[in-house]
């Protein structure tokens, strides 16, 4: 087996992106299955250009996008990804699509197609702060996730792929002590939690347990 993990570089106001960070750090074999690291750019197409490669090159059997999501407490799985740019910021190159479709033809929305909730309820169960996201924003993060399962739709049904949302470091926020963190190394083991979680429910239905939100 074969998994494509990505992570964005920085963006923003950041000169770090823990998601980047915490794929470098990922093991190179996980329960048997090899990990293909690939950084991507915080861009709208050019991201999906440069997954789109990667897919075709490497032939994976499972696409896992990770990025940054600043103010969130804990790793969240994305449970959906909607078709629709909306950018608060620009992206780095200078992008910042406003009310626009990602695929002229494509569907309103996607679920992820990996098991959102036995991953948040193996971290949970190790102490590591996860919930289930039901909302990917609509930067760049929603647009690569949807851009993939979009793609792979289309061209690769097999390959079955979603999207993990992950916190601000601690150094990300050394002078805004209201927002939330998490250090590096937790994040590296809910990854990886959540890979070997993946891998495990190959065949299998995610678990029956609540995700939802009140708003």
């Amino acid at each position: 087996m074969k998994i494509l993990v990505t992570g964005f570089d920085p963006f923003g106001q950041d000169t770090i992106n823990p998601a980047l960070e915490a794929v470098k750090q990922l093991p190179n074999e996980i329960l048997g299955a090899s990990i293909i690291k690939l950084e991507i750019p915080t861009m709208f197409h050019q991201s999906a250009n440069v997954v789109n490669l990667a897919i075709q090159q490497h032939q994976p059997d499972i696409v896992v996008h990770i990025g940054q999501a600043g103010g969130r407490f804990g790793i969240t799985p994305e449970r959906i990804a909607i078709n629709l740019d909306d950018a608060r910021i620009a992206d780095n190159s200078s992008q910042q699509p406003i009310d626009q479709l990602i695929a002229e033809n494509g569907p309103a929305a996607y679920f992820s197609q990996l098991p959102v909730k036995a991953m948040v309820a193996n971290m949970q169960e190790v102490g590591i702060p996860a919930t289930v996201s039901n909302s990917a924003g609509t930067f760049v993060c929603n647009h690569i996730m949807y851009q993939t399962l979009h793609y792979c739709q289309m061209n690769y049904p097999q390959i079955q792929s979603g999207f993990i949302h992950v916190p601000y470091l601690p150094q990300q926020v050394a002078d805004k002590a209201s927002l939330p963190s998490m250090d590096l190394k937790t994040i590296v083991q809910g990854l990886v939690i959540s890979i070997e979680t993946i891998i495990t429910y190959q065949g299998h239905a995610d678990i029956k347990t609540v995700g939802g939100s009140l708003h």
